[in-house]
């Protein structure tokens, strides 16, 4: 652990802490072991594992995980400092020695508020009460540990020539960690970091101590202000997993590491921290303290690696660097993703084809895109089962004779289910019928019968949604008969050699869309165009005009 090296930053985790005080993120005794030896792999190098006084089984759960953790050495690494919180009263410090006191390196860490406000209102104490109370209650931890951190509650609002007194005494008391906390996220990166230069510049005693920050988020700036604070010289930084909280949440392990990793350039500055066990421990605490990381979150949201936009995709198809400050395997996720939506380009999607185990044309692509955009435009995402019901109705529409030009279903409670089909033949023209059935997949396929003019008899009719949620894209599956009534004609196959009997023979067909009714229709004209093309019908399909409307 690299204590003394300017150029080293030590992660002071919290989250079984400050981060348990999330309003309904309590954990189990066992499932703050399991976070604490997570935390452990992580490499922090504090781990403040709570607040001793405040309940025995609080006070239970600080000592297992000094027992258990502080004392772990993973890979002949040292095991983190484990550090149990208190206020500035004996009670208190005596407590939380109590409960880490068997880990390997104990440390004890005591507050009090130095803010006009909090003095005035929270403590009821002057100034000068408050500067006797922290350099006695300092010098009492310090007295039973040799690591002690103090905390000037409110520092952000606190006067900075009153702080530089209160710290002096708490370096003369023996601590030797001062941390800076913005405990209601008070501050703007400018102020916090004129904040720390003004404390290392002006406190008595300070080069025997190390400086550390504790943002919270109540401005959505708490990573802002803590690397603000470790440009402007501290180099403790107090974070949780997934900058989880009190209120608004506290400064993001994740965000600080990876900050300091990504523009080591600008900071200079190295962690002790394995990257590449962040995204795991994310998701354990997330598991635990069943708060879910919203998709856009930093580094470990679903959506961190995830591009959508036809452009970006494009970019990074190219060269990941266009669109990517950090490979998704340096976090510990899985890989960069390429959300299909209906802002992703043409490359993306043949791309995701191809790794799906599809080569196609240039030809074949226009169409599929074409296909794909459509759907897109009603579903928000597209997964690859959307993507594999769209080819596998795409690849039986290879041949096809009729296409589904539009389709338009009238049905419900009140009056007789309607359906209008316009088709394109195969002589290119477009063919329109209406009609009306029982609902309106046999109203929609009443309306194609009327225009294909092939009789056959449905066999089977199936469906099934391929993927989840309400906006999921249905896939149908219907099987047709068809019998050759004339045996002089030639119906081809459909026709016995011997006899001249007819030969029932039946062909299936299959459909994909987000609407049900239009998936049907796809499905049952793909079959009828199998019977077409089996018993070369379509040379004997009768002239239709171009935009024959019959009214059944």
């Amino acid at each position: 652990m690299a204590i003394h090296d300017p150029n080293y930053v030590r992660i002071f985790d919290t989250t079984l802490r400050d981060g348990e005080q999330s309003p309904g993120a309590t954990m189990t005794s066992a499932e703050k072991i399991e976070v604490a030896r997570a935390l452990a792999r992580l490499g922090v190098d504090v781990m403040e594992a709570g607040f001793p006084a405040a309940s025995p089984d609080d006070f239970e759960a600080v000592r297992r995980v000094a027992q258990e953790v502080g004392n772990l050495q993973d890979e002949g690494r040292e095991p983190p400092i484990i550090c149990g919180l208190a206020r500035a009263t004996d009670k208190d410090i005596q407590a939380a020695w109590n409960a880490v006191k068997v880990a390997k390196h104990p440390r004890i860490h005591t507050f009090l508020a130095t803010s006009p406000i909090h003095m005035q209102y929270k403590l009821r104490m002057d100034p000068e009460e408050v500067v006797e109370r922290v350099a006695n209650m300092v010098a009492f931890a310090r007295s039973l540990c040799e690591d002690v951190e103090f905390s000037p509650e409110d520092a952000g609002r606190s006067d900075p020539e009153f702080l530089y007194v209160v710290l002096g005494e708490a370096i003369k008391a023996g601590a030797t960690t001062l941390n800076i906390p913005d405990t209601v996220g008070y501050t703007t990166p400018d102020e916090f970091g004129k904040l720390i230069a003004g404390i290392k510049a002006n406190t008595p005693g300070i080069e025997n101590a190390i400086i550390s920050v504790h943002c919270h988020n109540d401005l959505g700036l708490a990573t802002a202000n803590t690397l603000a604070g470790i440009a402007a010289g501290a180099r403790q930084a107090e974070v949780t997993i997934n900058g989880i909280g009190e209120r608004a949440g506290n400064t993001s392990l994740e965000e600080v590491v990876m900050s300091l990793y990504t523009r080591k350039p600008v900071f200079g500055l190295e962690t002790g921290i394995d990257t590449t066990q962040i995204m795991r421990v994310s998701r354990m605490v997330s598991n635990y303290t069943s708060i879910p990381v919203q998709p856009n979150k930093a580094i470990v949201g679903a959506n961190a690696f995830a591009h959508e936009a036809g452009i970006h995709q494009d970019g990074m198809l190219k060269h990941s660097q266009t669109y990517e400050i950090m490979r998704p395997e340096l976090v510990g996720a899985t890989q960069s993703r390429l959300v299909l939506g209906k802002h992703s380009g043409r490359a993306a999607l043949r791309q995701r084809l191809v790794e799906m185990g599809y080569q196609m044309t240039d030809e074949e692509i226009v169409r599929v895109f074409e296909r794909f955009k459509q759907l897109a435009d009603r579903k928000k995402t597209i997964t690859d089962a959307d993507l594999e019901a769209l080819m596998t109705d795409e690849m039986g529409q290879a041949r096809e004779l009729y296409t589904l030009d539009a389709l338009q279903v009238t049905c419900g409670s009140i009056g007789m289910p309607t359906a209008s089909a316009r088709l394109r033949g195969p002589d290119g023209q477009i063919h329109t019928h209406a009609a009306i059935g029982t609902g309106p997949v046999h109203a929609a396929f009443t309306a194609i019968d009327e225009i294909v003019g092939v009789p056959v008899t449905l066999l089977e009719f199936a469906v099934n949604a391929v993927t989840e949620g309400i906006d999921a894209l249905g896939e149908v599956t219907v099987r047709v008969r068809y019998i050759c009534e004339d045996d002089s004609a030639e119906c081809g196959d459909a026709v016995n050699p011997q006899s001249g009997a007819a030969i029932q023979r039946t062909y299936g067909g299959h459909g994909a869309d987000s609407d049900i009714i239009v998936a049907s229709a796809r499905a049952y004209l793909a079959a009828l165009n199998k019977v077409l093309i089996a018993n070369g019908l379509y040379d004997g399909i009768p002239e239709q005009s171009a935009e024959t409307v019959v009214a059944k």
